[in-house]
């Protein structure tokens, strides 16, 4: 396995991402950690999030402006197709997946990073709705999914 000197992470500033930083710089030498939000339209959730992301040890963060490219690449044919979970549930969240994984992508690349991580934690399916887009997108890519690997398992033990 090749060494790990520079990780893009997939970043909400939540509770599992932000301790996901340092867990990144403790177990793979110290390496750099470049945060990225993608804006989807989550609007004021954003606020205070590059203070946080320095603060907990990234070295910057990017916010990606995604809003209208999600509309029109994402949103307007999912409604067309009448997306729906369970004849109820619009599928909002899954799929801003592919656009956040693809910005993460790009990313990694401007940057050389030798992985993206993100801190998804197996509950439902964003573990493998991120890692099949960031393989479609860059297939070499190597991708840390913490909640597979740390010994933490609960939110009591995070905090």
């Amino acid at each position: 396995m090749k060494e790990i000197k520079k990780v893009v992470l997939a970043y909400s500033g939540g509770l599992d991402t932000s301790i996901i930083i340092p867990w990144l710089k403790e177990n793979y030498n110290n390496c750099e950690v470049i945060a990225v939000s993608g804006d989807v339209g989550q609007g004021t959730e954003l606020d205070g999030l590059e203070e946080k992301a320095i603060k907990t040890g990234a070295s910057k963060l990017y916010v990606a402006d995604l809003k209208d490219e999600f509309v029109s690449d994402y949103i307007f044919p999912t409604i067309q197709a009448g997306a729906v979970y369970e004849k109820e549930y619009l599928l909002g969240t899954s799929f801003a997946r592919p656009i956040i994984a693809k910005k993460l992508v790009e990313i990694a690349k401007a940057e050389g990073a030798d992985a993206i991580c993100h801190g998804c934690t197996g509950k439902g399916n964003d573990q493998v709705r991120f890692e099949l887009a960031i393989k479609a997108f860059a297939p070499e890519m190597e991708i840390i999914a913490p909640w597979r690997i740390w010994n933490i398992k609960s939110r009591e033990e995070e905090i």
